[in-house]
């Protein structure tokens, strides 16, 4: 899920506050609750809140049923502070009448000292079995780095890394596990002109 597009629409509804005229440390709600034709239910909500000192926040859920057993759910939240700092996140969460499920999310926020987004998703299917993966990147303001990998399933289980340091020095990693096997780690660092280096 790229949470680049969530960040900007979300932000925009988020300030549109401003716009629509509430007043320092105001809030709106709203809360809508139908039946719908596929024999289920549509319930969502939303609440957009003003600081008293001109940060935004707005945060919603929708969630559909069909009568069958079967549901899905989406939602998201933004914020934006006084300072210019702003983030946001979604998640959309589908069940199913066999026992299934799927989840998917991410998160990005920005602001001063660098920025941060991370997106993943998960399952679990009807025989009970589960699997999933998460990628996480970030930056600072004073040029250093980060990106993270994560992915499981089938009793096994691997994490990447690389970072970077504001002076230009690196380190890459990774860790696997492995049912019936253990833990295995291996990682490497190196200087900015790509030599090799003690890790510390």
């Amino acid at each position: 899920m790229n949470t680049r597009p969530l960040l900007t629409m979300t932000l925009f509804l988020a300030v549109s506050a401003t716009a629509l005229g509430l007043p320092d440390q105001a809030q709106a709600r709203e809360r809508l609750v139908r039946d719908n034709a596929a024999g289920g239910v549509t319930a969502s909500h939303g609440h957009v809140r003003q600081g008293p000192a001109g940060g935004t926040q707005a945060r919603g859920r929708r969630t559909v049923s069909d009568g069958e057993g079967n549901a899905t759910s989406t939602s998201g939240s933004a914020f934006r502070g006084p300072n210019g700092a702003e983030g946001a996140r979604a998640s959309r969460l589908s069940r199913n009448a066999d026992g299934s499920a799927e989840r998917q999310g991410g998160f990005a926020a920005q602001g001063a000292r660098g920025d941060i987004q991370s997106q993943g998703s998960s399952a679990r299917s009807a025989d009970g079995s589960v699997s999933g993966n998460r990628s996480t990147s970030a930056s600072g303001s004073n040029g250093g780095s980060y990106t993270g990998n994560t992915s499981y399933g089938n009793g096994s289980a691997e994490h990447t890394s690389t970072a970077t340091g504001a002076n230009g020095n690196s380190y890459n990693g990774s860790t696997t596990y492995t049912k019936g096997e253990g833990v295995s780690h291996t990682g490497s660092c190196s200087d900015a002109a790509g030599n090799s280096i003690p890790c510390r």
